[in-house]
């Protein structure tokens, strides 16, 4: 599989991973949107979102308590958690994945 996140996960790309176990890996953005921008990526390819099926429920739990645990360990008190889906959904990367932002203000609606 052709996937830069697949291979960030297997650890044959390098990443300045700040957290990783058996299952997810968390790593700075090369892009960074915010003062803190990170990304929560499992293990396991799932393209989106919109492709998960119930077998995963707890993975995506573990992913929304890490990302809470790692803005805990930041020291945010209020931060934004993306995930886009879809080419139309902003999505440049089809590896479901989730952006941390803080440090910042962020305004809504969004762009």
């Amino acid at each position: 599989m052709d996937c830069v996140f697949c291979k960030i996960a297997a650890g044959e790309i390098p990443s300045e991973a700040i957290y990783e176990d058996e299952n997810l890996i968390a790593f700075n953005d090369l892009d960074p949107q915010a003062p803190i921008h990170f990304l929560v990526i499992p293990k396991k390819h799932i393209t989106s979102l919109a492709t998960l099926d119930e077998g995963d429920s707890a993975l995506i739990s573990q992913i929304m308590l890490t990302i809470a645990k790692l803005a805990k360990e930041k020291g945010l008190e209020g931060y934004r958690v993306v995930t886009n889906i879809g080419e139309e959904g902003g999505q440049s990367v089809p590896h479901l994945h989730f952006h941390v932002l803080g440090g910042r203000s962020f305004n809504w609606p969004p762009g």
